[in-house]
């Protein structure tokens, strides 16, 4: 059985490319908690409708929500899981063991990389309205300025949380609550370092290397 996995990084650090790679040659199953609620709230189950209450009134879903919301929709006797988004904080990581991982084999995937370059890669990333291609204006331009290659739309858009002021601030905070979730995954042996600068490739050649070893 493959081993749980918690993909731990900066917003922009790949995890979501590399995830989908996961997905399809790997064969996990990829956990959003975003996607999860949404569908919660559509079942009209009873968790659903506590959640919806919780939203309408303009407050945050709790962890222990969150944590019930996962128990009830993932089968870890029989499935390996990306938890990606999930745990952001220590009190998360701790709650996601306690809870949900208990016994079952699990890593801690840290995206590694530096985070001025990061901000830099968010702030100049652009993505096509039409079919949802991403593209970069420094390390990845459209071959025709402001044309899609993949479907010839003309609608690339920055997306609004990626200008400057924000990029900064959602990085800070990134900085502020991630160290002590590495170093509680460290201490338990189960983290490993990737280094995210390399491209979409080598960054899954080292994914995969942690599955498989």
């Amino acid at each position: 059985m493959k081993p749980q996995l918690i993909l731990l990084g900066a917003p922009g650090s790949g995890k979501g490319t590399q995830a989908a790679r996961l997905v399809s040659e790997l064969s996990y199953t990829h956990i959003s908690t975003g996607e999860l609620l949404r569908s919660e709230i559509s079942s009209g189950s009873e968790l659903g409708n506590r959640v919806q209450s919780i939203m309408n009134e303009g407050k945050l879903v709790d962890d222990n929500t969150v944590l019930e919301l996962l128990s009830s929709n993932c089968d870890l006797d029989t499935n390996a899981y990306i938890f990606d988004g999930f745990p952001r904080n220590i009190e998360q990581a701790k709650l996601l063991d306690d809870v949900l991982i208990k016994e079952h084999a699990s890593k801690a995937v840290y995206f590694d990389i530096d985070l001025d370059k990061l901000a830099e890669r968010l702030i100049n990333r652009r993505t096509c309205d039409d079919c949802g291609e991403i593209y970069n204006l420094l390390s990845k331009a459209p071959k025709v300025e402001g044309v899609c290659d993949k479907c010839k739309g003309t609608n690339l858009a920055q997306r609004k949380d990626d200008n400057k002021e924000t990029v900064v601030t959602r990085l800070e905070v990134f900085k502020n609550t991630i160290e002590p979730v590495l170093e509680y995954y460290e201490s338990q042996g189960k983290l490993t370092r990737l280094d995210a600068s390399k491209g979409a490739d080598g960054v899954f050649e080292q994914l995969e290397n942690t599955v498989k070893n």
